[in-house]
């Protein structure tokens, strides 16, 4: 659903505040602009370091089980797919 947005004198835009709890953005966050067919905003997702690593040792020490051994058991790795660790 398109908004009208108008662009104040200084090139302003204000993104009302529905708007931005749909996508996530919050005070102090920052955009990216692009120009695609008009201009693009997206919201700049940070990586939290420290939880990376963490779900990344948690994935590995799943797949340490199959360690030595050319393929898993059956379901042996039902739960260990990396996708669902960075769906938030």
């Amino acid at each position: 659903m398109p908004l009208r947005l108008k662009v104040g004198r200084k090139g302003y835009i204000i993104l009302p505040k529905a708007l931005r709890e749909a996508v996530g953005i919050e005070e102090g966050d920052e955009v990216i602009a692009e120009i695609k067919d008009g201009i693009l905003l997206k919201p700049l997702r940070k990586i939290d370091v420290e939880e990376l690593r963490n779900a990344l040792r948690k994935h590995a020490s799943r797949l340490r089980i199959v360690k030595g051994r050319k393929e898993p058991k059956p379901g042996e790795l039902s739960q260990a797919y990396l996708e669902e660790e960075f769906e938030n």
